[in-house]
């Protein structure tokens, strides 16, 4: 088992950890959370024997093997398929051995050496590597490319290769999913859930950690708690612990105003002394429960629009591409205000040059693409965050953008980002990639757009920052186009899916969790398979909705015909001279129907409520 024990270390004249302390099992797989900052990648760098504790020991078993995905990039000018392979060690020593007794005509040696070469799996380990890569999105023409020729991303994705590739005990991966789409990340989960070792992840995906871990370790003011669950069941039983803290923290300082007035007045009186004593001591050794402070740092919201076309754009024939090469032909739609639309499909399908299109920085290759007068668009995209200044702050940025801002409203403005007064004045290149993004979205929220679209805003920003982001999406009225493999974020933005797959784009019919079951590596990924499960689902659909639009058919109809009746019969007793001539038993029999009236229409209301709220659930 790994066991850290009073685990003390400072950064600077800042206390990281103080008698930190925890044990991981072997086979736990266990998500690291706790805000950024507070030592999750530094625990990894202890548990790698990079730093060193001041104070307590970290113990694991003997002959351990521990693998990690790197965060850093070394240019190499292996291919992709070696490079993954690199991450083998045990086959890369037994395939240097086996070179030297070639060389050297040792032929003993060899026959030790291949059956050596079997054990390790080394008849099988290029195959393995090609699995993963295929499963991280690389093609059969990537397997031969040189390392140095992918992006940043696909660099990355290389590191996670040869990480899932070694052969380990304990597997630590921080922050995996952040360059990957959604396929990509559900065949990681798929992946992991079959990987027999032990696991420590840091990430900020809350249905990707419950998919792939089983317990929880929460790093708070430099000491952790461990939790038996995954994602989800820790935030249940935190919330707990954190109104029960809070509930403790009320009745102790009631505890203490009264010890303390106890004290004052009995402390000076002989007869008393004794007890006011005990009191005091009694009031230094309590433990002071800590108020909860579980409040996000980020209050921001997206500007609204002043006006907005309708509709905001309209695609006839269109075809997208590059060259006169398309990658989508034959789209026809519209995007209307208030459109809530997810992006689905497999990586390189073309999903970001579908969006590259509509916020007008590619042209299409033919066909009409119409722009409402009023459709300003916002519009998020990794390469952003490498466009901006690197030598401004963000206060500078901001004062650039409201030129006519006063300063202090600049600063409270980047505050509610989560920018304090420290940071406001950093200069962009000091910033972490979360930061980064953090300041892209922040200046896009301040442009009114009519229509935000974002690809895979949800990078490198931490669960917090998530939750305050799907906040503002929800409450913001101008249409949305979303890119995320944040599940959580699509499910609780978007209200449309759009597919794009083999060079078409098309309604998803299905929600996103019969998507999600059509893209994992157990599913069938044809598109002929892909349609036709489209069509079982809406046709389960239908039959489950049918009764209830029946039923809503039925007692509005029934409505209709109770409120003709009770305003007839409250039209008769709105006259005066109904109570002086008609008879008192015919008034009281006329009052007595008007009631029953009003109260068929109070239950029949009541029912078509109910029935509507199921049938809006269903849909």
């Amino acid at each position: 088992m790994l066991q850290l024990i009073d685990i003390s270390l400072k950064r600077g004249e800042r206390t990281l950890f103080e008698s930190l302390s925890c044990t991981v099992h072997p086979g736990q797989k266990a998500s690291l959370t706790g805000r950024n900052g507070s030592g999750k990648s530094t625990l990894f760098e202890l548990i790698l024997g990079r730093l060193h504790p001041e104070e307590g020991d970290l113990l694991k078993p003997a002959g351990w093997r521990v693998a990690h995905m790197a965060q850093q990039v070394v240019v190499s000018d292996r291919c992709a398929l070696d490079y993954a392979l690199d991450g083998h060690k045990p086959l890369r020593r037994v395939q240097a051995k086996l070179d030297r007794a070639e060389r050297n005509g040792d032929d003993l040696e060899l026959a030790h050496l291949h059956t050596e070469y079997a054990d390790v799996g080394g008849y099988e380990a290029e195959a393995r590597a090609g699995e993963i890569l295929h499963g991280l999105g690389f093609t059969g023409e990537d397997f031969q490319q040189p390392f140095r020729d992918f992006s940043g991303g696909w660099r990355i994705r290389l590191n996670l290769a040869q990480a899932l590739m070694s052969p380990c005990d304990l597997l630590l991966l921080d922050e995996p999913t952040n360059h990957l789409d959604l396929d990509t990340t559900l065949w990681l989960e798929s992946w992991l859930q079959r990987f027999n070792g032990t696991m420590l992840i840091i990430a900020h995906d809350r249905d990707f950690l419950d998919a792939v871990t089983d317990h929880t370790l929460h790093i708070d003011h430099g000491r952790i708690d461990a939790y038996r669950g995954n994602y989800s069941s820790f935030e249940r039983q935190r919330a707990d612990a954190l109104a029960h803290q809070q509930t403790a923290y009320g009745k102790q300082q009631i505890q203490i105003k009264h010890m303390e007035e106890f004290i004052n007045r009995f402390r000076a009186k002989a007869s008393k002394a004794r007890q006011a004593q005990s009191r005091l001591r009694a009031l230094e050794r309590m433990t002071v429960v800590a108020p909860v402070h579980a409040e996000s740092p980020y209050r921001f919201s997206f500007a609204n629009p002043d006006k907005i076309s309708h509709p905001l754009i309209s695609l006839h024939n269109v075809a997208i591409g590059y060259g006169d090469q398309p990658v989508l032909s034959g789209i026809n739609d519209v995007i209307l205000p208030g459109a809530r639309i997810g992006v689905l499909g497999a990586n390189g399908a073309g999903k970001s040059t579908l969006l590259r299109c509509l916020v007008g920085e590619l042209p299409p290759i033919e066909g009409d693409l119409v722009f409402g007068q009023h459709a300003r668009v916002g519009y998020f995209a990794q390469h952003q965050l490498e466009t901006l200044d690197a030598q401004s702050s963000p206060l500078q940025l901001l004062t650039d953008a409201r030129a006519h801002a006063r300063e202090q409203w600049c600063r409270n403005y980047l505050g509610s980002w989560g920018f304090g007064a420290g940071m406001v004045e950093q200069t962009v290149e000091t910033l972490s990639g979360g930061e980064k993004a953090r300041l892209v979205l922040a200046l896009i929220a301040l442009t009114q757009p009519a229509l935000l679209i974002l690809d895979e805003p949800s990078n490198h920003l931490d669960l917090e920052m998530r939750e305050a982001l799907v906040m503002a999406l929800q409450d913001y009225r101008g249409a949305l186009i979303l890119v995320t493999h944040d599940r959580s974020l699509l499910h609780r933005t978007v209200d449309d899916l759009w597919l794009v797959d083999s060079g078409k784009l098309e309604k998803f019919t299905g929600g996103l969790d019969d998507y999600t079951a059509l893209r994992r590596p157990t599913a069938p990924r044809s598109v002929t398979h892909l349609r036709r499960a489209q069509r079982k689902a809406a046709a389960e659909h239908r039959q489950r909705v049918l009764p209830l639009r029946n039923t809503i058919r039925k007692l509005e109809a029934k409505l209709d015909k109770l409120l003709a009746e009770l305003q007839s019969a409250e039209a008769r007793l709105a006259d005066p001279e109904i109570y002086h001539n008609l008879p008192a038993d015919e008034l009281a029999e006329l009052l007595a129907n008007a009631g029953k009236l009003r109260q068929k229409k109070d239950n029949a209301e009541q029912a078509w409520l109910m029935v509507s709220e199921e049938l809006e659930q269903l849909n």
